[in-house]
């Protein structure tokens, strides 16, 4: 069990705490010394690079989250609620990265491919706005994770 637990615990921080870095410090820095077609270049290069990992931490996370709700608990009736609202909470995070990934970012991709900083400018804020929605989800999660059960 403690296999699981440790790979839970580290694709959570590699996904919610890359979301955290991202979304309180890079982008402010992207935003207030680049320019939109530099800006969105970096984003699109960044993504690239940290999305991999994000479909690694979701897979983590399920594999590991299951493996412990049906080995420790002896399942989903058996569990405690706050593993529940843990899960739903997950659940509705990767339903937002998977839309992340299907649609603003797929334009982002094509719109700075294309040289269409406009259209790059908006995905990016669609993109911005959910991974804020994510990352404050995300946090919530690890609360109710770590706290839920003396709560």
């Amino acid at each position: 069990m403690s296999m699981a637990v440790a790979i839970h615990v580290l694709s959570v921080v590699i996904w919610v705490g890359g979301m955290f870095f991202a979304y309180m410090a890079l982008r402010p820095a992207a935003a207030s010394l680049l320019e939109p077609p530099v800006r969105l270049t970096l984003w699109r290069a960044v993504f690239s690079k940290f999305f991999p990992w994000v479909w690694a931490a979701v897979i983590g996370i399920l594999l590991s989250g299951y493996w412990m709700i049906f080995g420790a608990y002896g399942g989903m009736a058996n569990t405690p609620l706050f593993v529940h609202i843990m899960h739903g909470l997950g659940l509705i995070m990767m339903l937002i990265y998977l839309h992340v990934f299907f649609a603003p970012y797929r334009k982002l991709t094509k719109a700075v491919n294309n040289k269409e900083w406009p259209v790059g400018g908006a995905a990016l804020n669609q993109i911005r706005i959910l991974i804020g929605i994510n990352l404050a989800i995300g946090l919530i999660t690890i609360v109710v994770a770590t706290a839920g059960k003396y709560l």
